[in-house]
């Protein structure tokens, strides 16, 4: 009989082994609405929520659970598909995990598509969407980060990147390298912090010089997910103004928090969001860039507060 059980843990081991598990934290009272926060990227994590916003917002009376994507972040695993049905399956699990039946939806970012996605996949899963930086036609995005980075290379004379802008007109948009090429020119010219943080949002970005995890996380990215979802979604190419539309056709509540100085997004691109959404279901923000959770952390929760106490 030892023999017999000593066979079957020895047969088992390696399955166990090779089971990956997803990073997930809650914060605050079981009780509480639930929120559940999708990172950006692909490739990215949840700790600059985590570590700055989470048990803010709990403590403002939401129960908030934070998780890292399959193969990002702190989710190490090697063979991560990379793929939204691979994604659905995971957030199932974090439901059946942390006893949801019904959860709110904070997509920042890439996170706002994977939401956006979900949302209109199972419908009676999303309490409300809200998403936060969230792109609905990233090809927009990327002809925005040109343009604006075109229009401050000419007023540099900078003659170098000028010519990587000519580059950049004549590449597949298609392509991961195009992509690529866009999102480092958004970083090199400073898309995504505000330009005059507020008194609460520098003291909130201070924090990330003396807090463990956001020292430790906040700045790391894994390079195989945004790979993995070019490969298999082909999300630089994804416009999801459709899929919106069926989500709010499905009566599910969705807001939008975005921010003015969020440099991949023209006016006109959040102007349309709103326009889908409503006037009294998106907020634009001054002083305000990607990272609209510190940029402007107590209007961010002020609107969460607001928004979902109408739509229990």
């Amino acid at each position: 009989m030892r023999l017999l059980l000593s066979f079957i843990l020895f047969c088992c081991l390696p399955i166990l082994l090779s089971a990956q598990s997803v990073y997930s934290k809650a914060y605050g009272n079981p009780k509480d609405p639930a929120v559940l926060f999708l990172h950006g990227g692909p490739g990215y994590n949840s700790a600059a929520f985590e570590g700055t916003t989470a048990a803010v917002l709990a403590n403002n009376g939401f129960y908030v659970i934070v998780y890292d994507r399959r193969g990002e972040g702190r989710s190490d695993d090697d063979h991560a598909a990379f793929t939204f049905e691979e994604t659905f399956k995971d957030l199932k699990q974090l439901y059946k995990k942390f006893k949801l039946r019904k959860a709110i939806l904070i997509g920042h970012s890439f996170g706002g598509l994977v939401a956006t996605l979900y949302a209109e996949q199972y419908p009676k899963k999303v309490q409300a969407l809200i998403l936060v930086g969230a792109p609905m036609n990233l090809q927009e995005t990327f002809s925005h980060i040109i343009d604006r980075s075109t229009q401050i290379y000419e007023e540099k004379e900078d003659q170098g990147n000028l010519y990587y802008m000519n580059l950049l007109h004549k590449m597949d948009k298609n392509s991961m390298e195009y992509a690529s090429y866009c999102f480092t020119h958004a970083m090199q010219n400073g898309f995504y912090s505000p330009k005059n943080p507020s008194a609460e949002a520098a003291a909130i970005y201070a924090t990330f010089s003396t807090t463990p995890l956001l020292i430790e996380q906040a700045s790391k990215m894994t390079y195989k997910a945004p790979q993995g979802f070019w490969k298999n979604e082909h999300y630089t190419s994804l416009d999801l103004n459709n899929n919106l539309q069926k989500v709010l056709q499905q009566k599910t509540p969705v807001f939008g928090l975005y921010g003015k100085e969020d440099g991949l997004f023209s006016e006109t691109q959040v102007a349309n969001i709103e326009q889908m959404l409503g006037a009294d279901h998106l907020l634009y923000f001054d002083n305000c860039s990607h990272n609209v959770f510190i940029d402007q952390q107590s209007s961010f929760i002020r609107a969460l507060k607001k928004w979902t106490a109408t739509h229990e």
